[in-house]
């Protein structure tokens, strides 16, 4: 007789071969590709394409940190489902807490700095070249993630 899924996993489990054919594992896997994918080809669009190297598209940043956001928990996420644990040290749980804090808030700050740069453009447009020069969005990005890095360090 053809034995049931669940006596199919203990004998999985017994000779250490069922964390290959879990189910969430895959899931995690293919979110955390698709997100590799789609920001690497973004990051490089926005490399190759001269157009989007203006100091108003701060696009290149807000991807690294959204790259980065993701890349903080879902490893760890995908190792504990592939292996059926849920363990993590003390200093792996502070290191994850700080560097998802520092991309959630950088990413929040810089996304307040591209709604200003948008505000400027269409309220105020003949005075964007003058309000937000080159050096003004350097500014305001070294900003951000100046306060995210110090936003992180203040909750971990």
């Amino acid at each position: 007789s053809i034995p049931s899924s669940r006596s199919l996993i203990k004998i999985l489990k017994k000779t250490g071969l069922s964390g290959s054919f879990r189910p969430d594992f895959w899931l995690l896997l293919g979110i955390y590709l698709a997100a590799l994918l789609g920001n690497g080809l973004i990051i490089t669009a926005v490399a190759c394409n001269h157009c989007l190297h203006t100091p108003m598209y701060l696009l290149l940043s807000l991807f690294l940190l959204d790259l980065g956001s993701i890349s903080t928990t879902l490893p760890k996420a995908m190792a504990n489902s592939l292996w059926d644990t849920r363990a993590i040290s003390y200093p792996g749980c502070a290191a994850q807490l700080f560097l998802l804090v520092f991309f959630m808030s950088t990413e929040l700050c810089l996304l307040t700095v591209m709604a200003y740069d948008r505000y400027v453009a269409i309220c105020k447009p003949l005075h964007y070249g003058t309000l937000l020069r080159s050096r003004a969005c350097v500014h305001m990005a070294a900003a951000a993630w100046g306060s995210g890095f110090l936003n992180a360090l203040l909750h971990t």
